[in-house]
């Protein structure tokens, strides 16, 4: 998509964006988010499929017996409350790949039964962590980090509503930054089912009509080993699969791009080479890119690709799959940053992709 172009975005699809962000859904607990999101796509699609453990699937011509995949995640990290001490101070554990690095002095809520309780991740100040005696300063771990809710007793903490296996999220929303950048926690990967739903909603603006049935689909428990993709895949054994989720963006410090490839943002959604990704399907993306003038770039795994990709490629019979990634900074922070640019053109490729995919598609290598 040229940047000349007019945004393809609504004001409708902004609103969207920024609620759906702004909702906790963490792993294993995605219900409330995944109610926002099938309302928003239930004008673009004829069905909807939700299986016992959350996924949620709106589909497009659910008689057709072709079947193509679009997928993203709709799970966010967090953390479970593990232990409450007598002074009333509460120690975590991780649900998913929550990053101990930056809890210190964050502020969080506390999902009960009562509602949210606030409290913050607490830390010793400077001073006193530099006076310790042996000179070196303490670091964040998962079993020194702690919550401080205001209770100075573990019967306080209970009188809350507070017990083992309340789960935590991080309290930062979205903002918009300069040179229309975006920022939230949960970016990762609340962005893919956005990106998914619009992809849905220009196919009936733009009144396509697909010669297969489509299966739009959000999936739960992708932070902790893909469970939600092992789980919906077996249900609507697809024919192909476009996954979406993000990837880093690594030209900020302290990345190796010797190791980790150069990916950046504003350059265009990244492709995915690796073993998991099928090659025709990957090169009817690249051509379709090409073909449609879409910027985009290119990324190598060197076993899984870690996202969802994985779960669906060596599901039923094995399923071509492939994965377009939208370039991000800051994963698995409270301040993940993305740019509108990409959002856009990676929307449009996965558009434009489906547009040139038939049942007669030859996804066969041999």
């Amino acid at each position: 998509m040229s940047k000349k172009q007019k945004s393809i975005f609504t004001k409708e699809s902004l609103t969207f964006l920024k609620n759906y962000l702004n909702n906790p859904a963490p792993t294993g607990f995605e219900k409330e988010g995944q109610k926002l999101w099938l309302e928003y796509l239930k004008p673009y699609i004829d069905d909807t499929i939700v299986d016992p453990y959350g996924s949620a699937v709106g589909i497009i011509n659910p008689e057709a017996a072709f079947k193509v995949v679009i997928e993203a995640h709709a799970d966010e990290i967090s953390w479970f409350v593990n232990y409450v001490s007598p002074e009333g101070l509460i120690y975590v554990i991780r649900n998913g790949g929550s990053d101990q690095a930056i809890a210190p002095s964050k502020r969080v809520n506390i999902h009960t039964e009562k509602g949210m309780v606030k409290a913050v991740f607490g830390w010793p100040a400077i001073h006193t962590r530099l006076r310790s005696g042996d000179g070196k300063e303490p670091q964040p771990k998962v079993d020194n980090i702690f919550l401080d809710c205001g209770a100075r007793s573990r019967k306080e903490v209970e009188d809350l509503g507070i017990h083992v296996g309340c789960v935590v999220t991080f309290e930062d929303g979205f903002e918009e930054l300069n040179y229309d950048y975006y920022i939230c926690r949960a970016i990762d990967n609340r962005i893919g089912g956005f990106m998914i739903a619009e992809v849905a909603r220009l196919l009936t603006e733009n009144k396509q009509r697909l010669p297969f049935g489509l299966y739009i689909v959000n999936a739960v428990q992708e932070e902790v080993g893909l469970r939600g993709a092992e789980m919906i895949a077996k249900r609507i054994k697809p024919n192909v699969a476009i996954i979406t989720d993000v990837t880093h963006d690594t030209t900020t410090p302290m990345i190796n791009k010797n190791i980790e490839g150069e990916i950046k943002c504003g350059g265009g959604p990244s492709i995915t080479y690796g073993p998991a990704v099928h090659n025709i399907l990957r090169d009817l993306i690249i051509s379709t890119a090409k073909k449609e003038k879409i910027p985009h770039q290119l990324h190598a795994v060197s076993r899984s690709t870690g996202t969802d990709t994985d779960a669906f490629a060596y599901s039923n019979d094995g399923t071509p799959s492939a994965l377009i990634s939208l370039p991000l900074r800051y994963m698995h922070t409270t301040v993940e940053m993305v740019k509108k640019d990409d959002i856009e053109q990676t929307i449009q490729l996965i558009y434009h992709t489906l547009l040139n995919i038939t049942p007669k598609t030859n996804f066969h290598y041999l």
